[in-house]
């Protein structure tokens, strides 16, 4: 569908949504806040999906227009600014940076290069797990880097230079290196539902479910959930890739990198003693991960122990990196759409439509089914809504409403919703990591066929194991399928 074409679908879309919401005989027992909720959710969707407008104007658009219109006070919406959970992803930036800035990310390249047997000429079968190895350690270095950079974006930037050290030395093997192209993104997609700071959308799922139910996930709950499906897709998809991208002679064939060929692509040393600076910063961020995961025992809000930590980064006596530099690396426009969704989010919820929305569903619907349906919904929602915070947005506060008719624990559906939106590899346009590793100038990468291969595959595997977690892990993790 072309662009023109898309937009003016959109807009007869919401048009006729609008108009069918204005006339005041049509859906009875709907409230006049509800049908104001209704109008401007179905104007921002629609403008999310069919127009090229920034998909920040148009959230903070939407959540003027409820205030205006009195849906919701000024306070609610100015308020989300100053949420928890912003200051947490502000302060992980500032951290991100400082880590940044150190040249830590060369020396775990190194590592990784060093840690993987890449093939002996003595066996036939050690040689076979060389590429294996290379493919399985790099997806747990990717996995690792949830805990230091937050945003998806964030960590592709990051370890997009690992990648260029690597595909450089495998130059001549030019199928090894797409393949690598392609799991880099996809490991970093999936993985990001490890922590509470690896998605803005999962800042909002936590946002809606404490306003629409009480219900507070904190840091150490969602690492517990998180993590192990994190590590279980990631490795599942890495799997996949080498499979779907590789022939047999390819995975067999030894690969030779040492750390001088990473060392070529670096501007910090890569081996050798650390640095005051390197050990410095290693050591804070080990530490704040470990207050962050210990929150149960000293009962310090995580947002309050990365603001420690960020200032501790950005000191002029033991910090790795300016305030100011730091603070430009932080997406202020992923922050200002956080803070108005949620207010959308809180509309939704206090006018009473989102429950009206969901009102219509059939009764007594099991619960694995309803579950079923949220994961399919949310693993194809990429294809519509290109925004990993939009799709949370759209959807949490709905499935929230849902899941409570329906007698299903709001938490699982929600976790489930936003594990399940971290899938969005189909097409190039899908998600920034996607983006940036499928245009790379003078290295080979994947093409769009490469990803719909994977997506054919991937797509179902992911929506299982996600299935899987909520109806028997999560259970296990103290997160029960039926409401308490």
């Amino acid at each position: 569908m072309s662009l023109n074409l898309r937009q003016a679908a959109a807009l007869c879309v919401a048009l006729s949504l609008c108009a069918l919401l204005i006339v005041p005989g049509n859906f009875p027992g709907l409230g006049g806040d509800a049908r104001l909720t209704l109008a401007v959710f179905a104007l921002a969707t629609c403008a999310w999906i069919g127009t090229p407008i920034d998909d920040t104007y148009i959230a903070l658009g939407a959540g003027l227009a409820l205030t205006v219109t009195g849906v919701i006070s000024s306070e609610t919406l100015f308020g989300t600014l100053g949420d928890s959970t912003v200051w947490l992803l502000i302060c992980a930036f500032v951290l991100a940076a400082a880590v940044a800035r150190t040249g830590l990310a060369g020396r775990a390249a190194a590592f990784l290069v060093g840690g993987a047997r890449w093939g002996s000429p003595r066996s036939s079968e050690a040689e076979s797990g060389g590429v294996r190895q290379l493919v399985h350690l790099t997806t747990a270095a990717l996995v690792v880097t949830a805990f230091a950079v937050p945003a998806t974006s964030g960590r592709a930037a990051l370890a997009l230079p690992v990648f260029l050290a690597l595909a450089k030395v495998l130059a001549d093997r030019k199928r090894l290196v797409v393949m690598l192209a392609l799991l880099f993104p996809t490991v970093i997609l999936l993985s990001a539902v490890a922590t509470l700071i690896g998605a803005g959308a999962h800042l909002i799922t936590v946002s809606v479910l404490w306003e629409t139910t009480g219900d507070r996930i904190d840091f150490t709950q969602w690492l517990l959930l998180g993590l192990p499906l994190a590590v279980a897709s990631s490795h599942l998809a890495a799997e996949t890739v080498l499979l779907t991208t590789t022939r047999r002679a390819d995975r067999r064939t030894p690969v030779r990198i040492t750390a001088d060929d990473i060392q070529q692509h670096s501007e910090q040393p890569v081996t050798g003693p650390w640095s005051p600076a390197e050990s410095r910063c290693a050591l804070l961020l080990a530490t704040v991960v470990a207050l962050w995961c210990s929150e149960p025992l000293h009962q310090v809000s995580p947002a309050v122990v990365a603001l420690i930590g960020a200032v501790v980064a950005a000191s002029p006596a033991l910090g790795t990196v300016g305030l100011k530099d730091a603070l430009k690396t932080v997406p202020w426009s992923l922050l200002l759409f956080m803070a108005a969704t949620m207010a959308m989010g809180v509309a939704l919820a206090d006018s009473g439509a989102a429950g009206w929305l969901v009102s219509g569903l059939p009764a007594g619907v099991d619960p694995w089914l309803f579950l079923a349906l949220v994961v399919a919904v949310s693993t194809a929602a990429h294809l519509v809504l290109q925004s990993r915070s939009a799709r949370s947005s759209v959807l949490v506060p709905l499935v929230v409403a849902a899941a409570v008719g329906a007698g299903v624990n709001p938490v699982a559906a929600a976790l489930a919703s936003t594990a399940a939106a971290g899938f969005c590899h189909t097409l190039p346009a899908s998600a920034k990591p996607v983006t940036l590793f499928a245009e790379i100038p003078g290295t080979p990468t994947y093409t769009p066929r490469d990803l719909l291969r994977l997506s054919a595959v991937l797509a179902p595997l992911t929506a299982t194991l996600v299935l899987l977690f909520a109806l028997t892990v999560w259970p296990l993790l103290g997160v029960p399928v039926l409401k308490p």
